[in-house]
């Protein structure tokens, strides 16, 4: 099956790229809670899927709207007003959802088998229970993306410059034929090929929305509601190095500054940890640690975000740049 985008002078002129935090939480809760696992992600979901159980979002509301394949409820990907909206900002739009939309994706889950209960409640009152989707959508960020999110960011921001490059360099038609194996650019129209989803123009605005995306990976996913520009999420470039352990010939360095046990926690993360962990993998004593990483909060180079009854520590991108300056090819 193919699907076609017609495109005119004005729709290339509106085509633009923009990083979606909720793409992202909808890409990765179908891996991790419907186990789509691939050997690129396997790592992150081993350590994120028992965080979602013990909080319930196994049998939630994104349970209920995220099947394991085919179909995605719109609403749950607003357009991005900006290249690099927050999540804050897209759960605002998602909240301001018009009900008749909300209750045509309801509509659509249940005409392609998904039968959870829970779509009933969202089709009778669409106000009041959208704010309790977005609820769960914080919820799931703060287990499974946000310790995370330097790194993703920093694997999305640099596909849009790479490929903002490209446009620059090679035009538009290359880079949107460059996108995805199942995705050509074919003589003023944008062809998906082998793909169910359907993308045309009569069922959405002018302009193309461009969204990269480190979960989406083998597909590309689509959006496409009047009036809205029509949205096609797919893999970022580098995609697979997003978990790679990230040693590096800096550290010594580093640790002059530092010192060598506030370096060897700042290694120690190249995956979000708890104090007791690092205690333990580092072979230091639970409190040293913490003080420690009072220290390196303070310095901007861990963030902290709590999961369950604990708090796991993240390494910030200022860390990375410490640990992988420019030049310095990580191994």
């Amino acid at each position: 099956m193919e699907a076609g985008l017609s495109f005119s002078a004005a729709d290339l002129a509106q085509t633009r790229f923009a990083v979606s935090p909720v793409w992202e939480v909808v890409t990765s809760y179908r891996i991790v809670a419907h186990h789509r696992d691939s050997p690129a992600h396997s790592r992150w979901a081993a350590q994120v899927r028992p965080r979602l159980v013990r909080a319930g979002l196994d049998r939630g509301w994104l349970a209920a709207l995220i099947p394991a394949r085919g179909y995605l409820a719109d609403f749950l990907n607003p357009t991005p007003d900006g290249p690099f909206p927050t999540l804050d900002a897209e759960l605002e739009a998602m909240r301001r959802s018009r009900p008749a939309d909300v209750v045509d994706d309801v509509d659509t889950l249940e005409r392609k088998g998904v039968g959870a209960s829970r779509l009933r409640l969202l089709r009778e009152d669409p106000a009041a229970v959208l704010p309790k989707v977005t609820d769960e959508i914080e919820t799931y960020w703060e287990l499974a993306l946000a310790p995370y999110w330097a790194r993703i960011q920093k694997v999305l921001e640099a596909d849009v410059f790479h490929r903002a490059r490209q446009v620059a360099e090679h035009g538009s038609a290359r880079v949107l034929s460059e996108l995805h194996e199942t995705v050509r650019w074919d003589d003023g129209t944008l062809r998906l090929v082998r793909r169910h989803c359907s993308l045309t123009r009569d069922q959405a605005g002018s302009g193309l929305l461009l969204i990269p995306s480190v979960f989406a990976w083998p597909q590309v996913l689509t959006r496409s509601v009047h009036p809205d520009p029509p949205q096609l999420a797919y893999p970022a470039r580098g995609f697979g190095s997003v978990w790679e352990p990230r040693t590096t010939d800096a550290t010594d360095a580093v640790a002059a500054v530092l010192g060598r046990s506030r370096t060897l926690l700042l290694t120690e993360l190249d995956t979000p940890a708890s104090t007791t962990q690092l205690a333990t993998h580092c072979g230091m004593s639970a409190a040293g640690v913490s003080q420690h990483l009072i220290a390196l909060r303070n310095a901007g180079l861990v963030t902290a975000h709590r999961s369950g009854r604990s708090v796991l520590y993240a390494r910030t991108a200022v860390a990375d740049q410490l640990l992988h300056p420019p030049g310095i090819i990580a191994g």
